[in-house]
């Protein structure tokens, strides 16, 4: 029942679970399922570090080559990035062990992201980041302009 329940109302599964849980009723969780999810969450936040560094790259590639339409906006999103980043780092600071590769995995997604907002070809922007890690996470830290245009 609960294993079917899982793939037919999520919503119902978890409050069930839960329930379970909590009554000591352990023979009757779907821990097969409940595994996975667990598995998920921990999947689901390493996504969110390399989104966030995605958007933070993608943005200092943009300050660097098309500076000519840098604005305030664009500072915001850079530090707002940094900010999220710091913050989820802090909450979860066994995700500093796998920083460098979601920085040098973020960075092929951000420069793809790049050519699409710019319009830029993607051989405009390096294979590989023209920004350390740490550059990237200081928060003085703005590239130097290098326009393409």
């Amino acid at each position: 029942m609960s294993a079917n329940l899982h793939n037919q109302d999520f919503y119902a599964w978890t409050n069930e679970q839960s329930r379970l849980l909590r009554a000591g009723q352990f023979e009757n969780v779907d821990i097969v399922h409940l595994i996975e999810e667990v598995e998920d969450m921990g999947s689901s936040i390493r996504r969110q570090l390399e989104s966030r560094l995605e958007v933070l790259l993608m943005h200092l590639l943009k300050w660097k080559y098309q500076s000519n339409l840098s604005g305030k906006s664009w500072l915001l999103t850079i530090a707002e990035q940094r900010r999220r980043i710091n913050k989820l780092l802090r909450k979860n600071p066994s995700l500093k062990s796998v920083l460098d590769e979601a920085f040098l995995d973020s960075y092929e997604d951000a420069r793809y992201s790049a050519m699409l907002e710019t319009g830029l070809d993607l051989a405009t922007f390096p294979e590989e980041s023209p920004f350390t890690l740490a550059q990237t996470m200081d928060t003085e830290f703005l590239p130097e302009a290098k326009d393409s245009l």
